[in-house]
């Protein structure tokens, strides 16, 4: 059986298990209260915000979700990721561990500035 590509976002989520899904819900959540007047959708398949351009996307894993706020800004907080697991362009955030919100704060600040 093929996975069917997801309609919207909460048809994303709902296809995952139930920790990933509660944090993935977690996340979108607190990135929707703290930038509002973002649009929410799916870009690329997975959620995205965009605030007159892409602010950042997000996209689940097995064991992880990673959260693509754009290489420039993952390079402004180069010190503060040396503790995650990270590419060029995604922090990797482990499904077994909380979210670090008050540093997705910041780099959300950050971001939203640079639009």
């Amino acid at each position: 059986m093929t996975k069917q590509k997801p309609k919207n976002i909460e048809n994303y989520v709902s296809q995952f298990p139930l920790a990933t899904q509660q944090t993935l819900n977690e996340l979108l959540s607190f990135l929707s209260e703290l930038i509002p007047e973002a649009e929410k959708e799916l870009k690329w398949g997975v959620p995205a915000f965009t605030y007159r351009r892409v602010l950042f996307t997000i996209a689940a894993f097995k064991h992880h979700i990673n959260f693509y706020p754009t290489p420039t800004t993952l390079y402004h907080f180069n010190e503060e990721l040396k503790r995650f697991s990270t590419t060029k362009s995604a922090i990797q955030l482990p499904l077994t561990a909380p979210l670090p919100l008050d540093l997705i704060l910041e780099i959300v600040i950050h971001r939203y500035r640079d639009v």
